[in-house]
């Protein structure tokens, strides 16, 4: 039986898709990109970074939640995959675009 574990990798990347520098989030782990909100397709687990896809995963909605801030829907442009990652507009280090956001939460 698989668990679900969260693996911690708080690591900096270039967004493949607006090519802009993401930095490390600090307090956890950072997967998608604060300005465009796209990530990559490269877990299977949260942040063991086993997929052999790679595609990028184009977010596709946000889902506000009354304990959780809003989770985003991405989809990967490769396979179809779809995962859901929490936002995080209130970090200190390049917070989330709080207007994509908003427009993903009307995207349905």
């Amino acid at each position: 039986m698989e668990s679900k574990r969260f693996t911690k990798n708080d690591s900096g990347f270039i967004c493949g898709h607006c090519q802009k520098e993401v930095l490390p989030l600090l307090t956890t782990s950072r997967n998608h990109c604060p300005f465009c909100l796209y990530s990559r397709h490269l877990d299977i687990m949260p942040g063991d970074r086993q997929s052999d896809c790679g595609g990028l995963m184009k977010p596709i909605l946000a889902t506000p939640d009354a304990k959780r801030g809003f989770i985003i829907t991405h989809q990967c442009t490769v396979c179809g995959y779809r995962g859901r990652n929490k936002a995080v507009p209130e970090a200190k280090v390049q917070p989330d675009n709080m207007d994509l956001l908003i427009a993903l939460t009307v995207a349905q």
